[in-house]
């Protein structure tokens, strides 16, 4: 098992009643859990922005050194990816 290391963390209220609430209804263990949860979820997220953010820095890098990259299929996918971003912080800011 790895080392363990506690932490202080500061929350509104209504963060906090939510994490209580979801272990008073048996979805967690313990708050320390609900946290260790998000905790992986943007982990995950902000490795899939960095997966993508380098995909499009390669394809503009390629682009700079005289690559053929139709400038459609660019900004197609920045304007995906942008969208993609502003969803999720829009439905993180929500929940």
């Amino acid at each position: 098992m790895s080392k363990l290391e506690r932490i202080t963390v500061t929350m509104p209220a209504e963060m906090a009643a939510k994490l209580r609430a979801a272990v008073e209804r048996g979805d967690y263990a313990t708050t320390s859990e609900v946290v260790r949860e998000a905790l992986r979820d943007w982990s995950d997220e902000q490795e899939r922005a960095d997966r993508d953010n380098a995909a499009v820095r390669a394809m503009l890098d390629s682009a700079r050194a005289g690559g053929r990259i139709p400038a459609g299929e660019v900004f197609a996918q920045v304007r995906e990816h942008v969208a993609k971003v502003a969803g999720e912080e829009l439905a993180r800011r929500s929940a």
